[in-house]
């Protein structure tokens, strides 16, 4: 039976990705800037409308979001961002105008970092586990769960970004730049972080500087607290900061050294890995999850 055709959305704090298809082999998508949300949504209906004219009507649409967001279908602000420091965006109603222009067709909203954590378990870096965890580091830091097979949720979604995690101020003096948190993962991890930090573009900070130990040092320990937590059984690591392809062995090590034997990972080359799926891996979760609403 042929895959159905259906649309998806990875939206993000700083590009929207639009794509209709049926999976990894047969994506057609567009790219452009997250501007006012009038605006933006306006360009991702335009897109759907094109497609559509050549391919057919979808038959179903995912979205990924940056959040925080509301992902509880029971809630009357479903498919609405909640506070958030991406200005103008604070309230906006993101899924009702697109499915609706859609033609109301089912509509599975969701975190980018959880829809990325899907797509990576579908065809990607986790294909077919039942327990996995995808964080992205870029701009900002977040984290998806996969848990029993299940994407995880509770009073909200995941906020993994936001992990307090240990500062040695003698070592690393910086305060963090998150506005609510200061110095929780994302304030000290992130790429604007980093930036802020060192006064220079994370992509072109040499491999030698003293930036890489403090970063590796810092995922490292959100690593560590995530799987004495929830035990997944792979992390996949993404994002721009991410691009870096020393500081995958370095994050290895000091998960395992810091583990100290207590909790056994059998090979960390397979315990923490880069995205299968590169950078489509939210628009394809986005997919995935748009199909799964057709089962």
């Amino acid at each position: 039976m042929d895959s159905p055709l259906v649309a998806a959305i990875e939206a993000g704090g700083t590009k929207f990705v639009c794509a209709v298809g049926t999976g990894p082999e047969d994506i057609e998508e567009a790219r452009f800037p997250t501007t006012l949300p009038e605006e933006t949504i306006a360009r991702s209906i335009e897109f759907f409308n094109e497609a559509q004219e050549r391919r057919g009507n979808v038959e179903s649409i995912g979205i990924g979001t940056f959040g925080p967001a509301d992902v509880d279908p029971k809630s009357p602000t479903f498919g609405h961002i909640k506070k958030t420091p991406k200005a103008n965006w604070s309230g906006t109603d993101l899924a009702s105008p697109i499915r609706e222009s859609l033609g109301n067709v089912p509509l599975a909203f969701e975190t980018d970092v959880n829809a990325a954590a899907w797509g990576e378990r579908k065809w990607g870096a986790a294909e077919s586990l039942n327990d996995l965890i995808y964080i992205t580091v870029g701009t900002g830091i977040g984290g998806g769960a996969v848990s029993d097979g299940k994407i995880v949720h509770g009073t909200s979604h995941p906020e993994m970004g936001h992990l307090r995690v240990p500062r040695d101020k003698s070592i690393d003096p910086f305060d963090g730049c998150c506005p609510f948190h200061g110095d929780c993962l994302e304030g000290l991890a992130s790429g604007t972080a980093l930036k802020e930090r060192w006064s220079e573009d994370p992509a072109k900070i040499p491999a030698d500087h003293p930036a890489w130990e403090l970063e590796s040092s810092y995922l490292a320990d959100a690593i560590i607290n995530i799987t004495l937590t929830l035990s997944p059984e792979r992390f996949v690591l993404g994002g721009g900061v991410m691009d870096q392809d020393h500081l995958f062995p370095m994050i290895r090590e000091r998960v395992t050294e810091r583990l100290a034997g207590y909790i056994e990972v059998p090979d960390p080359e397979k315990f923490i890995v880069p995205p299968g799926l590169g950078p489509q891996a939210g628009v394809l979760g986005s997919l995935a999850l748009a199909q799964d609403m057709l089962k």
